[in-house]
């Protein structure tokens, strides 16, 4: 009826947003509902060939579900709430969707532990409010500076939000005064220059924090989100932290994967609005394995559904080159994963790693705040085995090309030797051949 009414390609998203709503019958205890959950949902998602409308309509759905949660009771409640927050707050982090993230979490999150929301939110509120005349003046002189040099802006505030607040402060042991952004402010410029013009008329004005300048610009984390941040103590000695983007970013930030999805809508085929293609941009790779674990399943193959899980679920952890650069990764990342985020050529030539100064195996699982040193060599070739030492697609998918090209470069050069082993035998023969008459003519 559907199909007849609205078409195919709505009867396929239809059936697809319902295959991902049954993931959640037939378990009722909270204690082992969440672990059955992911292990379905997932599957499911295998299932519906990770199509990026049915994703961005579930999540659409969850996000109405929580707003007219107060109907059900409270049991219903928790267990829906925990489910956003194990599930569906994750997959919206992973498609780069913030402000959908913020609103599912913290909703959720105020079903899970009421306490603690009504707390944290009452502390962000007073803190904010001792905070508000310092970041009017602070917003003043930077945006008196930036006019000065021609640049065109809009500044404003960015409130932490509960539930960010709430793991923020798990990872500080509770220690309010060691979470610097709180508050900040976020200033929207033209372009990437002016992004990096904006960075340094900010340190001019006031002393930037050491190790707290993070550039996603040049390098976005693993779910396309590009920002400059920096962390610094103003002329009053309040730390205040600053992000600063280009609109495109500021959007996709917003919106994620959504916004270029439906800007782009017009220009997209069928099979890249599905995310069929195949050279999925890096922060879209998890996809690409959704869809690839997809066609095992058709074949009859097994599906190693822990490592997908890693991927999609994971909270992130992160790390330091030698020269003082941030690195994000799913957790459970090694070396490899590392080596492979920094550049492909990189991980092709790894022969050992260094963290924190010391020699490592490269099955070395990282840990938050690890300072890693990739050890490399012109000579080493890619090894199948690497692919049991990572984690994350992109490394996956970076190996398996790099064989892939090592094995057309063996089977060249045997083709070559093959080639030239002919020749030297059909030469032989030939040289037979002359000294044999050479000896008959002799003979006459």
């Amino acid at each position: 009826e559907i199909k007849e009414k609205f078409g195919e390609t709505v009867a396929f998203l239809v059936d697809g947003v319902t295959k991902l709503g049954k993931a959640r019958q037939g378990m009722r205890d909270i204690d082992t509902y969440l672990p059955a959950t992911k292990d379905n949902l997932l599957r499911l998602l295998i299932a519906t060939g990770a199509d990026i409308r049915v994703l961005i309509i579930k999540l659409a759905d969850r996000l109405h579900n929580l707003r007219t949660l107060s109907a059900l009771p409270p049991e219903k409640q928790k267990k829906i709430g925990k489910e956003s927050l194990e599930i569906f707050s994750p997959l919206a982090d992973r498609l780069n969707m913030g402000r959908l993230r913020v609103e599912i979490s913290d909703i959720a999150f105020s079903y899970v532990d009421p306490k603690r929301f009504e707390f944290l939110k009452k502390l962000i509120e007073e803190r904010n409010k001792s905070a508000e005349k310092s970041l009017e003046k602070i917003k003043k002189e930077v945006s008196e500076k930036l006019a000065a040099e021609k640049i065109k802006f809009e500044i404003d505030g960015r409130v932490k939000s509960v539930y960010s607040l709430h793991k923020k402060l798990a990872k500080y042991n509770q220690n309010i005064d060691e979470v610097y952004d709180l508050t900040a402010l976020r200033i929207i410029v033209e372009d990437v220059t002016d992004c990096y013009l904006t960075l340094g008329i900010i340190h001019a004005l006031y002393t930037p924090m050491t190790g707290r300048i993070k550039d996603y610009v040049a390098m976005p984390k693993q779910n396309g989100y590009q920002s400059l941040h920096t962390t610094v103590i103003t002329k009053d000695k309040r730390i205040v932290e600053f992000q600063i983007r280009t609109k495109d970013m500021h959007e996709y930030a917003e919106r994620g994967l959504a916004a270029s999805f439906f800007y782009n809508e017009q220009k997209l085929t069928e099979n890249y609005k599905m995310g069929k293609i195949q050279h999925l941009p890096t922060n879209l790779l998890w996809i690409s394995e959704l869809q690839m674990a997809a066609a095992q399943l058709k074949e009859g193959k097994q599906v190693d559904m822990k490592k997908l899980k890693i991927n999609l679920f994971a909270d992130k952890l992160f790390v330091y080159t030698p020269k003082g650069d941030i690195i994000d990764l799913p957790v459970g990342s090694m070396p490899l994963d590392f080596a492979y985020r920094l550049h492909s050529e990189v991980g092709g030539h790894v022969i050992g790693a260094k963290i924190n100064g010391k020699l490592s195996n490269l099955n070395t699982k990282l840990k938050n705040g690890d300072v890693v040193e990739i050890l490399t060599s012109k000579n080493q070739m890619v090894k199948p085995s690497w692919l049991d030492k990572i984690i994350t697609p992109h490394a996956r998918n970076k190996i398996k090309q790099q064989l892939n090209r090592t094995i057309q470069m063996v089977m060249g050069g045997e083709a070559k030797k093959s080639d030239a082993g002919k020749k030297l035998d059909d030469a032989k023969k030939s040289e037979g051949v002359k000294k044999s008459e050479v000896a008959k003519n002799r003979d006459k």
